[in-house]
């Protein structure tokens, strides 16, 4: 089993590349968002937990996400890996992943982190916003908002998968073609 966790800012191609990559390696995506939506619209329990937290603007707590997750992961046994996208976000949720895999005779193999200039994902974004409908693309004081939120505690998770050598940085500017194949050169020699 093949287990990724796909980091980077906002902007980054986290999305785009998860595509690809998910059909190249047959991997079950598991983004935090789709995942979140899904359980809001669909009105479960745990969706509707999550929706008491952010109808009041706060943060969704590590614990729903974590069971969200988890949930996510236990409908999917028969995959071949999964491809984390947009979690973990802090350091709890990496060890609480950990030790959820772990349970189940699993880890991560890698994360990978889509590294970019601030400047160059902020005109992405904007131009995204354009056309995308999100509010939060269309604001550049919040989307520098989202980079230091990201800076602060979801960059420190570096630190923590480069101390297992689980780590690995690759360029996220160039063309959609050229970022895929600097993806996959990583998880090939993995």
């Amino acid at each position: 089993m093949i287990n990724i966790v796909l980091f980077g800012k906002p902007g980054a191609g986290k999305g785009t590349q998860a595509e690809f990559l998910k059909e190249k390696y047959n991997l079950t995506h598991l983004s935090t968002g789709d995942i979140f939506r899904f359980n809001i619209k669909n009105e479960t329990e745990l969706g509707k937990l999550a929706k008491t937290y952010m109808d009041k603007g706060d943060l969704v707590p590590d614990e729903v996400t974590i069971q969200m997750l988890q949930s996510e992961v236990d409908k999917n046994l028969e995959s071949k890996g999964f491809l984390f996208d947009g979690f973990p976000r802090t350091l709890s949720q990496a060890e609480a992943l950990d030790a959820f895999l772990e349970n189940k005779g699993d880890k991560i193999t890698a994360t990978v982190a889509l590294e970019a200039d601030d400047e160059i994902l902020v005109k992405r974004l904007l131009e995204r916003g354009k056309t995308s409908g999100r509010p939060d693309d269309q604001d550049e004081e919040k989307i520098r908002n989202r980079y230091q939120e990201y800076n602060e505690k979801t960059a420190p998770l570096m630190q923590y998968y480069k101390a297992q050598d689980k780590f690995y940085a690759v360029d996220g500017i160039g063309s959609i073609a050229e970022i895929t194949h600097r993806l996959s050169s990583v998880i090939d020699s993995l």
